[in-house]
């Protein structure tokens, strides 16, 4: 491997979230497996997740962490701390809660979810998971929620409008209500 690909491959942040033994029925009897949930991220806005199977555990892993790297999505961070704004995500029976928090909450989430934020560059969040404490959902609900995170740019730019007069209106709207 090359030196600038190896510098490549370092800047990524992998956490195993779950490990489960499969079983193939044959007629011999049972051929076990297993199945490795995986996410990386860059700590900088950049993650994804990746799910293997093999019949050993690092080749898993390997299977894994390689569809991490080519499914990764950006999320635009306030402050590269939080996030914009809070949001829902669901997936299947799972459903998480994304807010925005104040500096020095830190990651207050479950087991998978955490993961998640942890790979992504995430200081302060708090995050709820309801519905299902299924680790392969938690994190496919937690990367729908991600996926609809605007940041005021992009809003802004859709609106026709400039940054400041989004963040006026905003202040506005609170006066208000």
């Amino acid at each position: 491997m090359s030196r600038d690909v190896q510098e490549r491959e370092s800047e990524f942040v992998d956490r195993l979230v779950h490990i489960n033994r499969v079983a193939k029925v044959v007629k011999g009897g049972k051929r076990f497996g297993f199945a490795a949930l995986v996410v990386v991220g860059d700590q900088k806005g950049r993650v994804g997740f990746g799910h293997g199977k093999a019949r050993e555990v690092p080749e898993a892993i390997r299977k894994a962490t390689e569809q991490a790297k080519r499914q990764m999505i950006r999320v635009p961070l306030r402050d590269a701390r939080t996030l914009h704004h809070d949001i829902t995500g669901r997936h299947g029976a799972g459903k998480v809660v994304l807010r925005a928090a104040v500096p020095g909450t830190g990651i207050i989430a479950g087991g998978p979810m955490r993961a998640v934020f942890e790979t992504l560059g995430i200081n302060d969040i708090v995050a709820k998971s309801t519905g299902t404490s299924n680790p392969y959902n938690m994190v496919r609900a937690t990367f729908d929620a991600l996926k609809r995170v605007d940041s005021p740019r992009s809003v802004a730019s859709r609106r026709g409008l400039k940054v400041s007069e989004l963040q006026a209106r905003r202040g506005e709207t609170a006066v208000e209500a």
